[in-house]
Formats: structure tokens, sequence, C-alpha cells
């Protein structure tokens, strides 16, 4: 087995090139621009453009590739929708380039994918729910879903996942339960949403769940996230509580008081039952993995 791990920067890159060292299977990182992770040897790590067709070609023509783990991505929600073509460009166009590629050399194919492709208005959802993306964001992530869906060839996996969130080197994009472990001991006062609820996913979680997708062969899709669907509130108030700070620091505040530029879905979470019967999948509640991002 040899594995190229797209954004192997990101938090759950990092994640993937641990857990793949650690089971010492041979892999590739590939992120654009230079290596952040001082984890990742820089013998394994090359930079790439996702969205530059010829830069893909030369990195699979140079390595013997059985598999992909596809987690780069454009996911910022708001900019997404601000900035739809480069959001297409990265999330679906360069996912289905390189899922051409890995149809062409016949490799397993893993993409990351995201709660956001549904609407919201059900939650709960199982993998046989029906999408309705709400924002480009999750549009980009669904039709990138489709080219997989529709293809005659069945070597692939979906992985979609909910806030994730963990502990990282130089990680661009921040998580909201990291935020808060930073925020709340500080006696830093956070607003946070009443009435959009989501399961958050520790990263370690959500790589152990991608490298059994690929250690065993899986196809087809597969939700992996945190076992319990909370409002962001009492996310809030769970991290409060781990803290032993002042609850009254996590103040409630309703979506529609937001000024935010992409419409969002109001409550997701995921039936986990797939996961653990096929992967053996199973999550670390909040509390579980706050220990691991307590800097006290």
């Amino acid at each position: 087995m040899k594995v190229l791990i797209t954004g192997s920067n990101g938090l759950l890159g990092q994640k993937l090139v641990a857990l793949l060292s650690k089971n010492r299977i041979s892999f590739t990182a590939a992120s654009l621009g230079e290596n952040r992770n001082p984890e990742c040897p820089k013998e394994h790590y090359v930079s790439l453009d996702i969205t530059n067709s010829r830069a893909v070609d030369e990195t699979l023509t140079r390595h013997e590739f059985t598999h992909i783990l596809h987690t780069a991505a454009m996911t910022h929600v708001d900019a997404c929708e601000m900035n739809p073509e480069e959001c297409y460009a990265i999330n679906h166009w360069a996912t289905k380039n390189l899922f051409d590629r890995a149809v062409k050399n016949n490799l397993h194919f893993t993409f990351l994918s995201t709660d956001f492709v549904f609407d919201g208005e059900q939650g709960n959802y199982s993998e046989g729910d029906a999408p309705n993306p709400l924002s480009v964001y999750g549009k980009s992530k669904w039709l990138a879903e489709q080219d997989l869906l529709n293809a005659s060839y069945t070597n692939w996996a979906i992985a979609r996942t909910i806030i994730v969130y963990g502990e990282g080197y130089k990680i661009n994009k921040s998580n909201i339960i990291s935020w808060l472990m930073e925020e709340l001991p500080k006696g830093n006062p956070v607003s946070l949403l009443t009435d959009h609820y989501r399961a958050p996913t520790w990263a370690e979680d959500l790589a152990e769940g991608c490298f059994q997708i690929i250690n065993r062969n899986k196809t087809g899709i597969f939700h992996l996230s945190g076992p319990e669907t909370l409002s962001i509130y009492e996310i809030g108030l769970r991290v409060a509580n781990f803290l032993n700070v002042d609850k009254g620091l996590v103040h409630p505040i309703l979506s529609t008081t937001l000024n935010q530029k992409a419409p969002r879905p109001s409550k997701t979470g995921f039936n986990l039952s797939k996961a653990k019967s096929t992967l053996g999948y199973i999550p670390h509640s909040i509390e579980a993995t706050l220990n691991s991002l307590n800097k006290g």
C-alpha cells in the first residue's frame, strides 16, 4: 500500500500522516506551499496545487500509489459563498481531476465531504438520505460526490464529517473547541448559537475512520463524526464545565443575529451505525478528548 494524502498541512492531514507513520504504511503528503508539519519527513512531502492538472499528473506518474486520501479543500463557508469560482475550482473540479486519474490508474479514492451537503431540516442523517445543499460550499462538495456516485468505477469512498477539532501545527483555520479552550480560561465571553446543532468530531477519530476505510478497502459513503449532536451553545457549556470556568461566559444567541454570507443547515448530526459496524468506528465524547487540547 502507498497512499497520497492531499491537504497534508491541514488538521486531518496531519493526523493521517501520524497514523500512517505509526502503522508503517508508505505515503506521500501533499499540500500547497511548504511542509508545515515537523512530524512529516521532508522526503515524504511534495508541494502540490491540486487545481494544476499537469502537477497532479506529474505527482501521480512519479509515484506508484495504491490509494488517494483526498482531504484538501476550501472549507471557509462564507469565503466560498463570496468566491464561488475559486470554491468550485478547488472543491469540485480538482476533486474530479484527481478522481479521473485514480480511475485511470486503478487506485482506491477516498473523498472527504461534509454535513453541509444536507439542508438541516432532518438531522441525524444516514448515508442514504438525500442531500440538498444550501451554500456554495455544500454544493461544491455535493457536485464532487456526484462525480463519484455516477461513475461506473466503484473503487471509491466518500467520508462525510462535521466540525473537525483538535491540535495541529500552524493550522490556517481555527476550530471552535480549540478556540473555546483558549478564550474561556482567559475569562473572555463567547457568544454561541442555540439554534444550530452539530456533532463535533475529534480529528484523531476522523483519521482513524479514514484509515479503516483504506485499510479494509471499503467503498461507498460513510458518515464519520462525533457521537453527540449538540447546539453550538451546548458545546460551549460542555467545554466551560470541563475547564471549571464560569458558564456565564457562554452567551446564547440566535443565528438570525449574525451577518453570515452563506446559509447553513440548522441541524445535522449523523447516524453512525454503518461506520460502527463496517469500520469499527467508535468516536470519543467531547470530554474524553479535551485533555489533549488543555494547555492548563
